[in-house]
């Protein structure tokens, strides 16, 4: 396996806000459908039952750091796992994705909601973390992650992949007191857990708010940021770096600024440079590579594309990043390729 860039190059970022001259490097969706040895898993467990069952979660997250040698490893798990305990009625299906049978979409419909203890309603998880850290290599640090309050609750209020978002404007816009009581309520949950998380092992977490890009910057602040903020605050109470990760974050940029996170994670339609220009000094940013450029199979396009990368990120502190999951088409040669311009081995 290659060495990694640095020792823990990863936490030398999040936690000293280093600027690195050879950022460290891992890929959302690192783990998945991209890699042989996962789907040979997959031939026989569903998706689901490989988030609950440690041994299964933990190898499956350990198999990209074994072949490409990332500098930080993500637990393997699905942002709407918690929401289970919670009382949401899961189910993952080939070929539509998540579904909840019964949704949330009124103040009545709160009352079906769970509040629930993390250390002991996804024990499993994290169990998959403690054994994580223990195979995990000492170079390697290990992320563990959450779905943000927003991004969660669309899933339970639309009973699935979210797109078009019309039952949770009509909740947002009609019942607002019961929108900003699921969000607190989620908003608890989620530090929770992440703390948990960490108490099991985790060196620093992600949130991740992919549909929150939907909002304008007026409705982000009024309705999302005191949630996050709420999460935030008790993470820096407990020393924990955290990530915030928004698809369709353009016009957020400011504002993901001042939500409170260690570091930026944008995706691959803000240019870093401009980014750099908005957010605060010194503020760590991580991407934004657009994952399509993987499937080229083009070695000149991946090198050019990720040096681009590269230059926008200038001297800021910088992890090195795709601009949103890693496609299961991707070839893996194209990742060594990634890998090997951004350590230095084309130069």
């Amino acid at each position: 396996m290659p060495e990694a860039t640095n020792r823990r190059a990863y936490e030398q970022v999040v936690r000293e806000k280093k600027h690195l001259d050879t950022p460290p490097v891992w890929l959302m969706r690192q783990a998945g459908r991209y890699l042989p040895e996962y789907n040979a898993i997959r031939a026989n467990h569903s998706f689901l039952e490989v988030c609950h069952t440690p041994d299964l979660a933990a190898e499956v997250t350990l198999q990209p750091i074994r072949r490409f040698g990332f500098d930080a490893s993500i637990l393997f798990s699905d942002i709407l796992v918690p929401l289970q305990p919670m009382g949401a009625e899961l189910t993952f299906g080939k070929g539509h994705g998540p579904r909840i049978a019964n949704t949330i979409r009124t103040a009545a419909d709160l009352e079906q909601m769970k509040d629930i203890e993390p250390r002991e309603a996804l024990s499993e998880v994290l169990e998959t973390v403690t054994i994580l850290r223990r195979e995990l290599p000492e170079t390697v640090s290990l992320i563990g992650f959450a779905g943000a309050p927003f991004t969660l609750a669309t899933y339970w209020i639309e009973g699935g992949k979210p797109d078009p978002f019309a039952n949770v404007k009509r909740m947002q816009y009609a019942e607002p007191d019961a929108f900003r009581s699921l969000l607190d309520r989620l908003a608890d949950m989620v530090s929770d857990y992440l703390i948990a998380q960490v108490e099991a092992g985790a060196d620093a977490v992600q949130l991740f708010d992919t549909w929150a890009g939907i909002l304008p910057d007026r409705e982000f602040r009024q309705m999302i940021l005191p949630s996050l903020q709420r999460i935030l605050s008790r993470l820096r109470e407990e020393d924990i770096p955290c990530t915030y990760f928004v698809r369709g974050s353009g016009h957020l940029v400011r504002s993901l600024g001042e939500t409170g996170s260690d570091v930026v994670s944008l995706d691959w339609r803000t240019p870093l440079d401009e980014a750099r220009d908005i957010l605060p000094e010194g503020k760590v940013i991580q991407g934004n590579l657009d994952p399509t450029i993987l499937l080229s199979g083009d070695e000149s396009v991946i090198r050019r594309e990720t040096r681009r990368v590269l230059n926008e990120a200038g001297d800021a502190p910088h992890i090195f990043n795709l601009g949103h999951g890693i496609l299961p088409q991707t070839p893996i040669e194209a990742v060594e390729i990634l890998l090997d311009e951004i350590r230095g081995g084309a130069r």
